[in-house]
């Protein structure tokens, strides 16, 4: 069977099998498209929705790349921040816990600082006015038990990006959607990429998004409001949640990392021997898959499948979304999907993205 064909057609099952409504696959060589379809629906509820290949989707995690630690990067390459230095340093003069004081941004990037995965912050500060929820998210971090000594081993969390996003706002004297918006996706050109405040949600066509969950404590199918519940309470905008955006643009972004790496084109708002900290394991034990805000994927049983270089960065978000760069073949892989609507009970896509993932390196690796 032709490749792309069968790239088409195991996306139409996974949609018949009821893997997800819809999704948008994009597949590029050094920005030169070579697979790109939408396929199914961007929303079933209330009324069935078909999926575009300009459906804009809640990206969830992959704000954690493609947002936080790149606006990271930018302050770096400026000399803005350091990815050594303390919290004790970047938070004075406030008093941070002894377990606390030497994480280093470089531990917070690489999910090595030693906090919680997750915590459901949202539930106590959703009762709180709005003007108290940021002071009071904050309490929350410096309060929080470390699982880990700083450094000891890498844990996934979401906790750790809102520290960072603490630290960016205390740098910037702005928030990640102004900084990003006008230091990143403005300069880079795509214009779909942006957090999406919550009073601001209104101005853009609901219908112009892929719906994710009919959320049981917002009592709503949401469309172009956050998923991510402490991103919510947060107003839309966290280091760990909250970006939105195409395939489009997605792609664009990856392909200024490209043309960052073969020293191609000017405008670019980092350099490129800072990002390429942020592109190598922070850690060279095995299973510690983390660089700085993108991860690699793992030796066995990776989402990613088996078919990407080792030279490869990526991430996948909770709503469905992921991408994979695979550095050496200059190769973009970015599936979007809205795994979660309308529940993200939903599980059946861990199986699906390798057998995927395979197929695309399979026919354009």
């Amino acid at each position: 069977m032709n490749g792309e064909r069968r790239i088409l057609d195991l996306l139409r099952a996974a949609v018949s099998d009821g893997i997800f409504p819809g999704a948008v696959l994009l597949v590029s060589r050094a920005g030169h498209r070579l697979f790109f379809q939408a396929v199914g629906h961007a929303a079933l509820l209330p009324a069935p929705r078909p999926m575009t290949a300009h459906t804009i989707f809640d990206l969830a995690s992959l704000t954690k790349p493609l947002a936080t630690a790149l606006a990271v990067l930018i302050l770096v390459s400026r000399g803005n921040l350091g990815l050594d230095a303390p919290l004790a340093e970047l938070l004075a003069p406030r008093s941070i816990p002894r377990d606390k004081a030497a994480v280093t941004v470089r531990q917070l990037l690489s999910h090595s600082a030693g906090f919680p995965a997750w915590k459901p912050y949202y539930l106590e500060l959703k009762k709180l006015p709005e003007a108290d929820r940021k002071r009071r998210l904050h309490e929350f971090l410096l309060d929080e038990p470390l699982e880990y000594a700083p450094g000891e081993r890498s844990l996934y969390s979401d906790l750790g990006f809102l520290v960072i996003q603490w630290l960016m706002e205390e740098r910037t004297a702005t928030d990640l959607h102004r900084f990003t918006r006008e230091k990143l996706y403005g300069p880079l050109h795509c214009p779909t990429l942006s957090y999406r405040p919550l009073q601001q949600a209104a101005a853009q066509d609901p219908r112009d998004f892929a719906a994710t969950e009919q959320c049981p404590w917002r009592g709503r199918v949401l469309n172009g409001e956050v998923h991510d519940e402490n991103a919510h309470v947060g107003g839309g905008v966290a280091g760990q949640a909250g970006l939105f955006g195409t395939a489009t643009d997605v792609g664009r972004l990856l392909d200024a990392i490209l043309r960052s790496r073969a020293g191609i084109g000017g405008g670019l708002p980092w350099a490129t021997e800072r990002l390429e900290e942020f592109l190598h394991r922070a850690y060279p034990e095995p299973g510690r898959t983390w660089a700085l805000g993108f991860d690699t994927p793992a030796a066995v049983g990776s989402s990613a499948g088996c078919r990407f270089s080792a030279e490869t960065v990526g991430h996948l978000g909770f709503t469905g979304t992921s991408f994979w760069l695979d550095l050496r073949r200059k190769l973009a892989v970015i599936l979007l999907t809205n795994r979660v609507h309308p529940t993200r009970a939903n599980e059946k896509i861990k199986a699906f993205r390798p057998v995927l993932h395979d197929a695309v390196m399979e026919k354009f690796g």
